[in-house]
């Protein structure tokens, strides 16, 4: 496969290491003859280290086989997060810091989640686009503020804190994109 068709969420082998792409950013050549680079950051499936590497447009990428499983998150505990095969029932537990990004989102009955796995070994754990998450503190609400473009920071019931627009009030439930923690709409 070649680097122009990486995405978020596959699986790559980079210099030996199996790595797990968590943002894929396109730089754009200034002049002519320049190549588009392809800058991806990811994390390494074993070592659970950070890898950051940079391909040209037509540079060949060795992509793992993967697949995704449906899962829910039981219990947080000291020795990491529990999480379910909505399928076999199997239960499995991640490290915090496999998850700590992902643990802003996760709310009780999360739906649409599921794990990457790679060789019968999960390697990460992949969300929906949005979450629907309650506001639980801000500043309050300002009526008349609708028409306003202006916002306020809201704290989640996952512990995230959003802006949100000035109107909003502890309580509601708002949609949150996955892949930028920004405000989208009620839920």
């Amino acid at each position: 496969m070649k680097a122009n068709e990486l995405k978020k969420g596959m699986v790559i082998r980079v210099d030996g290491q199996i790595v797990y792409v968590k943002q894929v950013f396109v730089q754009t050549a200034s002049s002519r003859s320049g190549n588009t680079l392809y800058k991806t950051k990811g994390q390494n499936i074993v070592t659970r280290l950070k890898v950051e590497r940079s391909f040209k447009g037509d540079e060949v990428v060795d992509v793992v086989d993967f697949s995704r499983r449906a899962v829910q998150l039981l219990f947080r505990d000291a020795d990491g997060c529990t999480f379910m095969d909505n399928e076999s029932y199997e239960q499995f537990t991640l490290p915090e810091s496999l998850v700590e990004d992902e643990l802003n989102y996760i709310a009780d009955g999360l739906e649409g989640m599921h794990a990457l796995m790679v060789d019968d070994a999960v390697v990460g754990i992949e969300l929906p686009p949005t979450v629907a998450l309650t506001i639980t503190d801000c500043a309050p609400g300002i009526k008349g503020a609708s028409a306003s473009a202006r916002t306020k920071p809201a704290t989640l019931n996952t512990g995230l804190v959003v802006q949100v627009p000035e109107y909003m009030e502890p309580g509601e439930v708002i949609k949150v994109n996955t892949e930028t923690g920004e405000y989208m709409s009620r839920a």
